[in-house]
């Protein structure tokens, strides 16, 4: 079973834990540390000859183009996680518009590919912000991976899908996910963005959750990656593989690797609790877990198993 590995390209004062203690016009004071973080990730795959998707922030490839350009020449998918970090709650219509396809410029600028992907910050697409879906289109999009279903104080649409599928816009003009005749949640089998009639699709690959006693509990990555002990993820993850017969999605952040960042000031506990827990743990662990399972690209499209048909609930 492959699953899909992703990188969020973003440096250690983007993330909106730390949103009220670091003010954006202060970014350009601290150290970046993400090109060097970032070409160690880089590295590690080389070594277990894998190949992932990078969800590159605009504002870091601004300032590091040789490394989305380095992402590229090695052979990995280089997708957008927009422009500036802002959850897009925090954001009005037309600033999301902005952001999206100000990245998209950049990256494909330096990669010299389309950026197909998405993935909003932070996850944030939400029941609230799913007119992101529309301009996500009109900016050219063919896919999104921004949707965590699970129960979160800063993201999540719990009852959604926990597996790839397509999101369509109905005449009542409100975007969910796609029924097929057959009361069945599909997915497209192409690139992700269609055209069907009056209905707007688009492919979304969800952060994949582990399903136990009707609850989704996040496995797939990131904070949680670094609290759970690995053998619970491993545990985990193979059965999705073996059981469920699903490849994952999982992510990670190039600054979990670096237990020497610097650390903030006037973050509360919760915050420095999510961000540094086990940070000196990530790299062995991202080790075991190269080791114990195989990874390609989001692009690649035999992570959408066939039939391409995943059941209503699941």
């Amino acid at each position: 079973m492959i699953n899909a590995l992703t990188i969020d390209v973003e440096d250690y004062f983007h993330v909106s834990a730390f949103e009220q203690c670091v003010q954006r016009e202060s970014w350009e004071s601290y150290p970046l540390r993400v090109e060097v973080n970032t070409t160690r990730i880089l590295d590690i795959l080389d070594e277990f000859g894998v190949k992932a998707t990078f969800f590159v922030l605009g504002w870091v490839a601004e300032r590091c183009p040789s490394l989305v350009r380095e992402i590229a020449r090695r052979g990995h998918e280089v997708a957008s996680h927009g422009y500036g970090h802002q959850r897009i709650c925090n954001q009005t219509r037309g600033e999301f518009r902005e952001d999206i396809r100000r990245s998209k410029e950049i990256l494909e600028d330096l990669s010299g590919e389309p950026a197909h992907g998405y993935r909003a910050p932070s996850y944030s697409i939400s029941m609230d912000t799913l007119w992101a879906y529309d301009e996500l289109l009109d900016a050219g999009y063919g896919y999104d991976s921004s949707v965590f279903p699970v129960s979160h104080d800063l993201y999540g649409i719990p009852d959604w899908p926990r597996y790839p599928f397509t999101v369509e816009k109905g005449a009542d003009g409100q975007w969910r996910p796609a029924l097929s005749d057959s009361g069945q949640r599909t997915v497209d089998s192409k690139e992700g963005l269609t055209f069907t009639g009056n209905c707007l699709k688009i492919a979304e690959i969800p952060i994949t959750t582990l399903s136990i006693a009707g609850k989704s509990i996040p496995i797939a990555g990131g904070g949680y990656f670094r609290l759970f002990p690995y053998s619970f993820t491993k545990w985990g993850l193979n059965r999705i593989n073996s059981i469920e017969k699903r490849p994952f999605v999982f992510y990670l952040h190039p600054w979990e690797i670096d237990p020497e960042q610097p650390r903030m000031n006037g973050a509360g506990l919760k915050s420095r609790f999510r961000h540094y827990l086990n940070l000196h743990r990530t790299e062995e662990r991202l080790r075991r877990l190269l080791t114990d399972f195989r990874f390609s690209k989001v692009q690649n499209i035999s992570l959408l198993p066939a039939p391409n048909v995943f059941q209503l609930g699941n």
